[in-house]
């Protein structure tokens, strides 16, 4: 129980007790800041005076709030304030409150914001389009296969018989704080409300192996970390990643081309930009990077490994006896979620060069004459990929367009697509030229484990067919003899028919799943409520299906046709609890459903209870404290 004695002894070791009145201005602030406007002008000044105090003092005093108003358990208060809340202390002494930046961390943190418009950038390329660009034409020769992972989350501390049904973001663990009888014991598989214990994840290695037998490779889109985020430090995230590095060299007989994901560091989501000032966490990616560049050598070779390293997480190889060459960007440098992206008042369009990395490697491949795959953790069309970066990366996109064949992500942990266009204004078949594939995820938390399996052209190294493998977590031997891992669906077969009735053409076994088929595609689910219905439920692979009528149906369209972030319909809203299922049914927006733990998540649940009930809000922070008389 939160009692006084200890926000008493929070406040003494901060020296803080003649500045209540500043807590008092905060709890008030979080009352009244509705909008973007009152964010700026009422919220964000009392957390710049307490972050003019230092991090401790921040990260006590938000803390304290964050105990006193029961936003989440007092842990996860205490280890999310500890960990993050430092780096948005630092962000609020370096920012004017009535900037562009300060706009963008209102958005990020408190959903109050809308994304200001796209600050104009022209990103540089060192040679024109080819006037007639090269033909990649199939000659109808025998696919090859890839297995695309994602999303993995395994969660070391798993462990079998604690409780499934806990109070945190995630279970089926031993917290300190959980003393009651269990209410639902963790089983060996998993459990929708845990991540995934290793045995799970060895099941994905092993049906990787027998599916993918004749795979010619592997993908992985990042996510190795658990959801315990409040909990995490460099040890137990180095640990992690390279236990998964391990595991997957000891068991899986494919060679993997991986990414990193925006969990797969510490603090979550921390990748700070190499021109953040020196200080608390300013390093804090290094260390990824040290471990993935040892990790990944072994299948991505010594150049790329360095590249990792030396690239801020990217790397590009070729991939040997093809002409296709692999670009992992690391994505997080354009996350609305990494907090160092708003310690500046100046844009910096280019963080740590990824951009000109990334069209360094497209223009080699392209005077080479190969293809490229662009593969990385977050899509580039979601709502929490920050619009400028979007904007830039599509501009990489639109000008590379017949090197790029397709292109590979993850992070929503669901089975989805999206669409790239040359003109965004004019959404057709024909202006439709880039395709992300976006594959679903191992842990449970976001419906049945699952992972996708393409079919490639030798030639094109276009996808000629995605098929999806599931185990299904309510099968009764799933926690006895262990997951069944069995095609789910084939989206060219289940999908074909569909884009050929409505062109009234037929797809030839020629015919790639390009960025035109899928765009038909979107057209049949505006008129074919069925089609789409399926969809839906195949997105979580009918493990944790969230009904979609109405406005959703046209909402998640215009999601599909978005891999420019500015041109989705999702809408920032105040709020983002952190309960249990926030990692699956956030309710900012659907582009934030992975994430439970960060800051965040927090902070936008200060906007959320306090404006859904301010009278019971107030009256128990006040019975709480009591700062004025029961301190003295």
């Amino acid at each position: 129980m939160w009692t006084l004695g200890r926000q008493v002894l929070i406040l003494c070791s901060l020296g803080l007790l003649a500045r209540a009145s500043l807590f008092d201005d905060i709890l008030s602030a979080l009352q009244n800041a509705t909008d973007c406007a009152s964010c700026q002008s009422v919220l964000l000044p009392p957390l710049q005076t307490l972050a003019n105090l230092g991090d401790d003092a921040w990260v006590g005093n938000m803390t304290a709030v964050c105990q006193t108003l029961q936003l989440a358990d007092d842990d996860v208060c205490a280890g999310t304030f500890n960990r993050s809340g430092r780096i948005i202390s630092h962000d609020l002494r370096q920012i004017s409150l009535n900037g562009t930046t300060a706009v963008k961390l209102c958005d990020a943190v408190f959903g109050l914001c809308q994304p200001p418009l796209v600050t104009p950038f022209n990103v540089t390329f060192p040679k024109p389009a080819p006037t007639s660009a090269t033909k990649f034409i199939s000659s109808g020769r025998q696919p090859f296969q890839v297995v695309h992972i994602s999303d993995v989350h395994i969660d070391r501390s798993y462990t079998v018989g604690a409780d499934a049904n806990c109070t945190k973001n995630i279970c089926c663990r031993n917290f300190a704080d959980e003393t009651g009888p269990v209410s639902e014991p963790a089983q060996p598989f998993g459990n929708s409300h845990c991540d995934s214990p290793g045995i799970l994840a060895q099941s994905l290695i092993e049906a990787m192996n027998e599916i993918g037998n004749d795979a010619l490779f592997s993908i992985f889109t990042g996510d190795v970390v658990e959801g315990a985020t409040w909990l995490v430090t460099e040890r137990e995230v180095t640990n992690d990643l390279a236990d998964w590095n391990e595991q997957m060299a000891a068991s899986l007989n494919l060679t993997i081309f991986p990414s990193i994901g925006n969990h797969d560091s510490v603090p979550v989501n921390s990748f700070p930009r190499n021109t953040s000032s020196s200080g608390v966490h300013a390093t804090d990616d290094l260390f990824v990077f040290d471990t993935q560049s040892a990790g990944w050598e072994k299948w991505i070779n010594a150049t790329a490994a360095d590249q990792v390293d030396h690239n801020s997480g990217s790397y590009a190889i070729v991939v040997p006896g093809t002409s296709l060459k692999i670009i992992s960007m690391n994505t997080q440098y354009w996350y609305k979620q990494n907090y160092w992206l708003y310690d500046s008042d100046e844009q910096i369009s280019d963080t740590n060069g990824l951009f000109e990395f990334m069209v360094e490697q497209l223009q080699q491949a392209e005077d080479a004459g190969q293809r490229a795959w662009i593969i990385g953790h977050i899509p580039s069309g979601k709502a929490d990929l920050q619009h400028d970066f979007s904007n830039y990366y599509n501009q990489i996109v639109q000008r590379y367009k017949n090197t790029i064949a397709a292109q590979f992500a993850g992070h929503s942990h669901k089975d989805q697509f999206e669409i790239a266009y040359s003109d965004f204004d004019n959404q057709t078949a024909e202006t439709a030229d880039s395709i992300i594939f976006i594959g679903p995820a191992l842990t449970p938390t976001s419906g049945n484990p699952a992972f996708k399996f393409y079919d490639v052209d030798p030639d094109t190294f276009e996808v000629m067919d995605a098929k999806v493998f599931m185990a299904n977590i309510s099968d009764p031997t799933f926690q006895t003899a262990g997951p069944t891992w069995e095609l789910y669906y084939s989206a060219r077969e289940s999908y074909g028919d569909l884009v050929s009735a409505f062109t009234n053409t037929t797809l030839a076994p020629t015919d790639s799943l390009n960025a035109s088929f899928w765009h038909t595609l979107t057209e049949v689910f505006e008129s074919n409520d069925t089609a789409f219905q399926l969809w839906n439920t195949r997105i979580s692979r009918g493990g944790a299906v969230t009904p979609c009528t109405g406005d959703c149906v046209s909402t998640t369209i215009c999601d599909m046709r978005s891999a420019r972030s500015e041109n989705n319909c999702d809408v920032s809203t105040p709020g983002l609890d952190l309960r249990r299922d926030v990692r699956s049914v956030g309710r900012r927006s659907e582009s934030f459903e992975c994430e439970g733990g960060s800051i965040g998540d927090l902070l936008g649940g200060f906007i959320d209870d306090v404006n859904s009930d301010e009278s019971v809000v107030r009256t128990r922070a006040l019975q709480k404290l009591n700062l004025e008389r029961d301190i003295a």
